[in-house]
């Protein structure tokens, strides 16, 4: 009883005043990725490095069976560019990508048309309307790469947007946690700081100081498809400066996570691009990013993205509610 009232007068005042709270800039809580919209792609593009979301999941979902497509997957190069679409989405929904070994992973997609994948991409779905992930992410800030990831576990659902993330124990800033619900405070996120400081929570502006203070990107981008839209988004830039096939392919596993990792990188660098090089890797049962790494014009790495287990599931109110037990708001 004595706690709850406490937690009460403190978000009172809080409120009441924010800016005292620029302070803690330096240890502020973490958010995602840049906002971007999605655009038809005209070549193959790049994304931003960090994970987060685009547009809600609706019509776009893929209509294919789990039953493996016929074509070998080394005919699969001479097939008309919707055909390559078709099989594409019929390998992964019914695993025969994922059973495929890494050569020959590599040579379908090194014979597949220029805009197959952006095609397959771009159909979808990039997500899951309502699900959990966790995740593995570091950014450079203020020149430095953390030696030590987040790692973080978030629940998110797409209509309405709503997100819930705290930072695990193994991972840096562990403890942290944020809510944020468009419906009830759009421009606002809800949150704490972790180790002693868990025990006052306070708003904070999606763009102000300390949101970003561990990155420079939002919480409203937070989830899979952030990287396939970005990717998407950035189509026309690449065609323009004839960048049409990714400068290398090969099969990695990071963290976990096995995928087709696509290499880009663009003749100019930054600012023309988000990144000079980016390393992009495709999930093998679904049809959206489950790494990503950017790396600016010196050549050194300032974003990374692991998703690791990625779980469709439906939440209910107390999910998004600092008032939830399990929480420590």
């Amino acid at each position: 009883m004595h706690r709850a009232r406490q937690r009460c007068h403190n978000r009172q005042g809080i409120r009441a005043s924010v800016w005292i709270w620029s302070v803690w800039t330096a240890v502020g809580l973490a958010a995602i990725a840049v906002p971007a919209s999605a655009q038809d792609a005209a070549a193959l593009p790049v994304s931003s490095a960090t994970s987060a979301a685009g547009p809600a999941l609706s019509a776009s979902v893929t209509s294919t069976s789990s039953t493996p497509p016929t074509t070998p997957a080394a005919q699969v190069g001479k097939l008309p560019l919707d055909d390559q679409v078709r099989w594409l989405s019929q390998a992964a929904l019914s695993g025969m990508l994922a059973n495929m070994s890494d050569p020959a992973l590599v040579a379908l997609f090194k014979s597949l048309d220029p805009l197959a994948l952006p095609r397959y991409l771009k159909n979808g779905p990039n997500g899951y309307p309502s699900y959990e992930f966790t995740m593995l992410r570091r950014e450079r800030i203020h020149g430095r790469w953390p030696n030590q990831a987040d790692h973080m576990l978030v629940r998110l659902t797409r209509d309405p947007l709503r997100v819930y993330a705290k930072w695990l124990p193994d991972g840096a800033h562990a403890g942290q946690e944020i809510l944020y619900d468009e419906t009830a405070h759009p421009d606002q996120m809800y949150g704490h700081l972790g180790g002693f400081l868990k025990v006052i929570a306070l708003w904070a502006s999606l763009n102000g100081a300390l949101a970003r203070s561990q990155s420079r990107h939002s919480v409203r981008d937070l989830g899979t498809e952030y990287i396939t839209q970005q990717f998407l988004a950035e189509g026309k830039k690449f065609a323009d400066a004839g960048v049409t096939r990714a400068d290398d392919i090969e099969v990695k596993t990071i963290d976990g996570a096995r995928v087709v990792a696509f290499t880009y990188e663009t003749p100019s660098g930054q600012p023309d691009f988000y990144a000079k090089k980016e390393i992009l890797g495709l999930d093998l049962r679904r049809p959206y990013f489950r790494t990503a790494e950017s790396f600016d014009n010196d050549g050194k790495i300032f974003e990374s993205i692991v998703f690791q287990n990625v779980v469709p599931k439906t939440f209910d109110d107390a999910t998004f509610s600092p008032r939830n037990p399990a929480y420590n708001f």
